[in-house]
């Protein structure tokens, strides 16, 4: 017998009008970092949540500046990205306990990026038994937890290290 799954945050990014916009780009500017999952800004990249994730804790880090090309960060800008997939590693080994990790940058459309304009590194803690039967039956992901409780856990993280001098930035405090 057949049982559907219900996945209701998933209808608002199917059904949205898809305007070329950048969602990344949008996120640094609108001010709603809670509601954009924005969890920290830094001085040249940022870390968000992917809002559509392989895996609870699904991080991206992207520079502020809207580029698709890897060769095209500078050098500081390169050493911030990397800096802050350091930090999300942390943060995620310390707030949720993952078993691994896969990181990386999907280029161009045919290396599965969804988001081509804009050069982001994901982050996806990984756990034993996480690519459980779903996925291979019908594409489906069971996330345990919600995105808002996940994003009030790692914004805690980020402050921790921010707090311990690990980690600058503007402060974020998730509004």
């Amino acid at each position: 017998m057949k049982h559907p799954i219900w996945a209701p945050w998933r209808i608002e990014y199917i059904l949205s009008e898809k305007d070329g916009r950048c969602i990344f780009c949008d996120a640094l500017v609108s001010g709603d970092d809670r509601g954009n999952m924005l969890l920290y800004r830094g001085e040249n990249a940022f870390v968000i949540m992917n809002l559509y994730p392989y895996n609870p804790g699904h991080l991206m880090v992207a520079p502020n500046r809207h580029v698709s090309e890897l060769e095209e960060l500078e050098t500081e800008v390169s050493l911030e990205v990397m800096e802050l997939t350091q930090a999300c590693i942390s943060i995620l080994k310390l707030k949720m306990h993952p078993q691994g990790f896969n990181a990386g940058f999907n280029l161009g459309e045919i290396a599965g990026a969804s988001i081509k304009e804009h050069l982001h590194m994901h982050v996806v803690p990984r756990w034993q038994g996480d690519n459980n039967f779903m996925p291979v039956l019908d594409d489906i992901n069971v996330m345990p937890q919600a995105l808002a409780d996940t994003y009030e856990l790692l914004h805690a993280g980020f402050e921790e290290l921010r707090a311990a001098g690990r980690i600058s930035g503007e402060k974020n405090d998730g509004s």
